[in-house]
């Protein structure tokens, strides 16, 4: 009987375009599932250039660089099967007018699996989303086939992100005509709130109805306006949630899957009798446009005499308030760190939006890396200075106080001839939140912290 697979979701968090720095991270991680003793390793959807890469995809260097850094990343794969996310040239078409060269045809968002130190196989995402934040039409072709490995008669499917988030198509195929007794899925899926619960929901859906285990590998960390949450899964063919990966940070999730358990539900279960001939599948097949088609890839792997699991916490979900913080810490501190700021400075008004902000940045990052700068007027109370001096004290963060006063009177003189005969109203109010604005530009300039915004929802949406 096929033994147990070991499966390891590493949740990482890599940086678009840092191809470097993600085969290192890639690398590590290799290893590190290994010494776990673990059979198939997965990563997040296009981990070798950090997601999204968007136009850098059409720098047909770039994609050739990811394929190099993907070769790289293969030799290293020995002993253990990854799953890892690449762009993929379409296969090109020859004959160009007059020079029989080749024409580009496209990418593929692509599943790389790495076994033996090579590219065993690919499998191309089918389902390209291209709503919200997503615009991979934009950029990639679908594929039309599953890919199934067969790792000496475990079965495991391989599908990308929104694959699994559609009914039917790739995961179905798999399952169903192809047998996968388990489903890997590489993904970019980002965060908003309550989104780990609507996954967990979905995808139980989805092992229930295909009667098979899902591992579901997501990607972590923050990428300009995106955020991701990790919160990778492991469920059961009853639907389950059998493993969490831990939100917000990075984790490497590592679960033991009997495909024996999957096999006898699919037994007792009428409707699989009903299920796709077995035909429909086929031995590393060239992708096609037909549905349903299946490419099986069988691998080999040594037994081996892995000791058991250590026991691992259950991640339970956060509170909606520390969901929410959890974001907005993991995305101020990846945007400052991924786009090289060497810290950060807000205005402080002693109010609670500009208290908040200091709080969300100096967990994000070193206190000390943070500045907060109070801007009295003679309108700014003295309960707001204290309170500014004492959150920022606490917070051990840099403090300065600059007093506008004399700026504020400086431009109401230059302005004192054409205001003249008028009364008061919201100009000479915002001239104060301009002068403060000029001050975090000055300290932004001269040393290079990024100013961030205290503003609350309500302000920035009008």
């Amino acid at each position: 009987m096929p033994r147990v697979l070991r499966v390891a979701l590493c949740q990482s968090n890599l940086i678009v375009g840092d191809l470097a720095g993600n085969v290192a991270a890639l690398q590590r991680r290799i290893r590190e599932a290994r010494e776990q003793q673990a059979d198939v390793v997965v990563f997040p959807e296009l981990s070798i250039t950090g997601y999204p890469p968007e136009d850098l995809l059409l720098k047909p260097s770039f994609v050739q660089d990811a394929a190099a850094a993907l070769g790289e990343v293969a030799a290293g794969a020995t002993g253990i099967v990854a799953c890892v996310g690449v762009p993929e040239p379409v296969a090109a078409a020859s004959g160009a007018a007059g020079g029989g060269g080749a024409i580009p045809a496209g990418l593929y968002n692509a599943a790389a699996v790495l076994a033996d130190g090579r590219v065993a196989a690919l499998y191309r995402k089918h389902h390209l989303p291209n709503y919200a934040v997503f615009d991979e039409r934009r950029y990639f072709m679908p594929g039309g086939e599953s890919l199934v490995i067969d790792l000496d008669g475990r079965r495991v499917g391989v599908t990308i992100c929104e694959d699994i988030w559609m009914p039917g198509g790739p995961a179905e195929w798999a399952a169903v005509n192809g047998d996968a007794e388990i489903v890997v899925n590489l993904s970019a899926s980002p965060y908003h709130q309550g989104k780990g619960r609507e996954r967990e929901e979905l995808f139980a859906a989805r092992c229930r109805d295909h009667h098979c285990f899902l591992a579901f590998c997501n990607a972590v960390g923050g990428q300009d306006e995106l955020v991701f949450d990790g919160h990778s899964l492991v469920i059961g063919p009853d639907g389950t949630i059998l493993a969490r990966g831990r939100p917000f940070k990075e984790d490497m999730l590592i679960a033991d899957l009997d495909p024996s358990v999957a096999r006898g539900q699919r037994e007792s279960d009428p409707r699989w009798d009903r299920r796709p001939p077995a035909a429909a599948t086929s031995q590393a097949r060239a992708p096609g446009p037909d549905p349903g088609r299946v490419s099986v890839v069988r691998l080999r792997q040594a037994p081996a005499r892995r000791r058991p699991l250590a026991p691992r916490e259950t991640m339970e979900a956060l509170s909606p308030e520390a969901e929410i913080y959890s974001a907005l810490t993991l995305g101020t501190a990846d945007y400052i760190r991924k786009n090289g700021f060497p810290g950060a400075v807000l205005g402080l008004s002693g109010g609670i939006d500009s208290a908040l902000a200091l709080t969300i940045a100096a967990d994000a990052i070193d206190p000390e890396a943070v500045t907060a700068v109070s801007m009295p007027s003679r309108y700014t109370a003295g309960m707001n200075r204290d309170d500014a001096a004492i959150l920022a004290r606490r917070l051990g963060v840099r403090f300065l106080e600059l007093p506008i006063e004399d700026l504020a009177a400086s431009y109401g003189a230059a302005l004192a001839e054409p205001f003249a005969d008028t009364a008061p109203n919201v100009a000479e109010e915002n001239l104060q939140a301009r002068i403060r604005g000029n001050l975090l530009m000055a300290l932004s300039n001269k040393f290079g912290w990024l100013v961030l915004t205290t503003g609350n929802k309500s302000e920035m949406s009008v």
